[in-house]
């Protein structure tokens, strides 16, 4: 394939996977054939709270060939070289979430892993589930973050509060605060709430483990392949190289394959100990949405302080998420929640409260945006507000008060390099067009109300603070024997082109051909440790390290050449060196070079105080939305959509344009159809008929603006991309129904009863 002069950086080269995935060649977890493999299934709680009190099987069942595993017959404390296992519980941020609740022991969501079984097919391992009863005692459940803050009931320590944070700028104390909160001339005061959002990844959650040279591997559908193997080093009480974890190509994650696959690894382990030989566990549909993490559940109040032109003097915002039952990744998606949560506007004083709660719904978690999209919706539901009050159109009321370069933001990061304000606020405007017509009949004959919504806001791109310095990531670019070029690293790709991404970066980089460069499936036992595919940093941040090991990898193979006198392009010259043995690297069978990161100059943050740079930099976007609602049925009908996205460097266009339009979608769904039920703990409607996302019939064709405002320190500029689609859309179509029907939807998702109660009350 030929690219064009510039190299392959810029260019909407094909997906390297893409014939394989449209073909149907390529081997998701399911695909793969082990030998005598058996078939995992979990019985699980019904019951929110309460203890369990044993395990009972049904005598008329036939157990030939059926092992079932329950905590109690583990040998905890062993380790696995001595037959047994480590520690009950996965490992994450705490300790508090056992892999497999042992009997007599607390249970505190619905669906909860109580035992384990495998079978030789998998009919005959949900035949057995079936037979299979725990006995319960149910108690009393908290199911409201009120009731958690009550602690009455007490789930995690002495308040249930997972964790808290407070961010102040421009004040000492809350007296202080208050202060400056009453020489406000107009104080906009709001109560927002966004539910629950189930990832719905087209593959559900799969994995496999089986015995291998004395340890154990394990291969899945994952985001994280060394946060499982960290999960199941404590598990199995082993060291690093007695268990192995493996990518499979993977269908889908959005952060539900975060962190959830340690959990479904763990049981995989567990069987396949128990069994002695392969064990494979892929859940249905209806599993994965019941028992599974989701967005958290928010509710945030904001007081948003103006001054007589407009301009903000203060905000206050108080935020609290519902964690569910255990910690899970809480503390870091209220993290960035809160450090999002003032909003990309000018203010020199603010106070942001967050606390995530502990509950009995299922464990919520990661979540593409991770904790901003809730705090987006508030902030720019405020500044509609703010703008209807002093009679300024949104859009410029946003243009006046939008932080640019030389501005600090809440946590007092001064804004310098990659500040896309102007350029995403032309953007819109240039395409933006007249507003639809108020007024009219729809394709149904009904009457219809139309409105338009805007949204602005930013997401910082890559870990929070000295996150990334303390991971301290790393990566590999090889040259191999015929002439070509491997990038080994962590990061996966789950759908969004990272592997195209880093061929491209490696390729330009190299001088050389994409052709020539290859990235395979990420193991532990044969890439370095990256880091996560989290947090917008695949791209920005590992990318970085890739170009970085090609350009190191290419000078170092041209100086060999003129040393040896040697001609030839790249790939040549490395065969040559190749060939000569000369400084081979015996850990990667190459001449290869690895580096790791290293934080850009300037980087600055205190975890005490919660101040300094929050972030590397900042991706900045804007959306329009106008919406159409039939005054019958009060259905929404979204009519158009435009997202302008400053990603810094569009590395591979249409990929990028791709991530976009996904996360656009995921967050319009979000807005008006996606409505996670919980029924007494329970998700009520855990499968596809009634637990909805969009189709194409329900999106508009969308119209996506990118932006390149480069980011110094990225690869050829680039920034993250992945999490800023999902954090505006849903604040712009609540904006657009306001300014449709006249009344406030400070709640998402708006259902159409939801509508017909704000028309009747004639609010929200």
């Amino acid at each position: 394939m030929q690219t064009q002069s510039g190299g392959p950086v810029g260019q909407s080269v094909p997906r390297v996977d893409g014939v394989a995935k449209v073909t149907g060649t390529a081997r998701y977890l399911d695909d793969l054939d082990l030998p005598g493999a058996q078939h995992g299934v979990t019985v699980r709680s019904t019951i929110a709270h309460g203890t369990f009190d044993g395990l009972d099987r049904d005598p008329a069942f036939d157990w030939t060939g059926i092992t079932v595993v329950t905590a109690d017959q583990l040998g905890w404390g062993k380790g696995l070289a001595a037959g047994g296992f480590g520690e009950n519980y996965i490992a994450m941020l705490d300790t508090d979430q056992p892999a497999l609740l042992p009997m007599g022991g607390c249970i505190k969501h619905v669906d909860e892993p109580l035992a384990l079984v495998a079978a030789p097919t998998r009919a005959r391992a949900l035949a057995a589930r079936a037979a299979l009863t725990p006995r319960q005692t149910a108690k009393p459940p908290v199911l409201t973050v009120d009731d958690a803050l009550a602690a009455d009931i007490k789930l995690y320590k002495d308040d249930n509060v997972f964790k808290s944070f407070l961010i102040r700028k421009g004040h000492v104390d809350d007296d202080e605060f208050e202060i400056a909160m009453a020489g406000a001339a107009t104080v906009i005061e709001g109560t927002y709430e966004t539910g629950a959002q189930e990832q719905m990844y087209i593959e559900t959650q799969a994995m496999a483990a089986w015995p291998d040279a004395g340890g154990l591997r394990i291969a899945g559908s994952m985001q994280c392949p060394y946060y499982v193997h960290k999960a199941m080093k404590v598990l199995l009480g082993c060291g690093p190289d007695e268990v192995a974890v493996a990518q499979t190509v993977t269908g889908g994650g959005f952060g539900g394959k975060e962190e959830y696959p340690s959990m479904l690894a763990a049981h995989c382990a567990m069987l396949a100990s128990a069994v002695g030989g392969p064990v494979k566990m892929v859940y249905d549909r209806d599993e994965d949405i019941a028992a599974t993490t989701k967005r958290h559940p928010s509710r945030v109040r904001h007081r948003l302080g103006l001054r007589s032109d407009g301009s903000i003097c203060a905000i206050d915002v108080d935020v609290i998420m519902d964690g569910g039952a255990y910690l899970t990744l809480s503390p870091v998606v209220l993290s960035r929640g809160v450090l999002h949560a003032a909003g990309p506007y000018r203010c020199d004083v603010t106070r942001v409260r967050g606390r995530a709660v502990a509950t009995n719904h299922p464990p919520h978690g990661a979540f593409r945006g991770f904790g901003a999209p809730q705090t987006t919706f508030a902030y720019e539901r405020q500044i509609d507000k703010a703008a209807s009050h002093h009679g300024v159109a949104p859009w410029e009321f946003r243009d006046r008060h939008a932080l640019r370069a030389g501005d600090t933001t809440a946590t007092g990061q001064l804004l310098e390099a990659s500040v896309g304000t102007d350029d995403i606020i032309r953007a819109i405007r240039d395409v933006a067009g007249a507003a639809p017509a108020r007024d009219g009949i729809n394709r149904h004959g009904a009457p219809v109300k139309r409105g338009r919504g805007f949204a602005f806001y930013f997401h910082g791109a890559g870990f929070t603070g000295s996150g990334e310095q303390r991971l301290a990531g790393r990566a590999t670019v090889r040259a191999t024997a015929d002439g070509r070029f491997e990038v080994l690293a962590s990061s996966t790709d789950m759908g969004q082109g990272a592997i195209t991404i880093f061929t491209q970066i490696a390729a330009g980089a190299l001088g050389v051909a994409p052709e020539l460069v290859r990235v395979p499936d990420p193991a532990t036992d044969e890439v370095p440790d990256s880091g996560p595919t989290v947090a917008s940093r695949t791209c920005m941040v590992v990318g970085g390290l890739v170009e970085r090991a090609a350009r190191t990898l290419r000078l170092r193979i041209e100086a060999w050449a003129d040393t040896a006198g040697v001609k030839g392009d790249l790939g040549a010259l490395a065969a040559a060196m190749f060939g000569r043995k000369a400084e081979l690297d015996p850990q990667h069978g190459g001449i290869a070079e690895t580096v790791q990161y290293e934080p850009p100059p300037g980087i600055h943050w205190d975890d005490a105080t919660y101040t300094g740079q929050a972030y590397p930099c900042y991706g900045w976007a804007g959306c329009l939305v106008d919406v159409e609602v039939d005054l019958d049925t009060r259905e929404v009908a979204l009519l158009r959509c435009v997202h302008a996205v400053d990603v810094g460097k569009a590395i591979n266009p249409v990929i990028v344009k791709g991530q976009i339009e996904g996360g656009t979608v995921q967050a319009l769904g979000w807005a008006v159809l996606e409505n996670i039920v919980y029924k007494d703990g329970r998700v009520a409607n855990a499968n596809m008929t009634n637990c909805i996302v969009p189709t194409f019939a329900d999106i508009p064709e969308l119209e996506t603006v990118i932006v390149e405002c480069p980011y110094p320190f990225g690869p050829s500029g680039a920034k993250g991309v992945g999490e800023i689609p999902m954090d505006g859309p849903a604040a712009a179509v609540a904006n657009a129904l306001g300014d449709a029907l006249g009344v406030a939807f400070d709640r998402i998702p708006v259902m159409p009863e939801d509508i017909a109660r704000a028309l009747r009350r004639g609010d929200a």
